[in-house]
């Protein structure tokens, strides 16, 4: 009994972690400069523009981060904004579950959620000296 219950509960978290998504949605394409710093928190903030259906979209970022954060970097992002079914599904606020490092130079990978479903995917060089391992929450505004 115990066994078919946390099969349930696995088929049941799996069925709510698979996201649907609109036939209609579309893929954005972006640039980021996002510039952190921090001691055990982390806070930082940079502009980026979305290409969103034939247009471009200036935006702002800020963000904070708790968990571990030592030092200090700027990154310049580029990716992709997946599953957008209007131009207002983008700004809002992002999770992300992640680490990095940067000795001078390295390289950030991230990929961001927010509750409307939309998928940022973004890498990008960083430069810097800063290791990081946190949950980080994102908040884009449309300028």
């Amino acid at each position: 009994m115990r066994r078919y219950l946390v099969q349930l509960a696995l088929l049941t978290l799996l069925a709510f972690s698979v996201p649907v998504h609109p036939a209609h949605a579309k893929t954005g394409f972006l640039r980021v400069s996002f510039t952190k710093a921090g001691l055990i928190a982390g806070a930082g903030a940079g502009r980026g523009v979305l290409t969103y259906d034939g247009h471009t979209y200036p935006f702002r970022v800020s963000g904070l981060s708790l968990g571990l954060t030592i030092g200090a970097s700027t990154t310049r992002l580029v990716g992709r904004a997946s599953y957008l079914s209007q131009l207002s599904d983008f700004a809002g606020t992002y999770t992300a579950v992640g680490g990095g490092g940067a000795l001078v130079g390295g390289v950030g990978v991230v990929q961001l959620k927010n509750d409307k479903g939309v998928i940022l995917t973004l890498q990008g060089p960083k430069a810097g000296i800063e290791f990081s391992a946190n949950l980080s929450g994102i908040n884009i505004t449309l300028n």
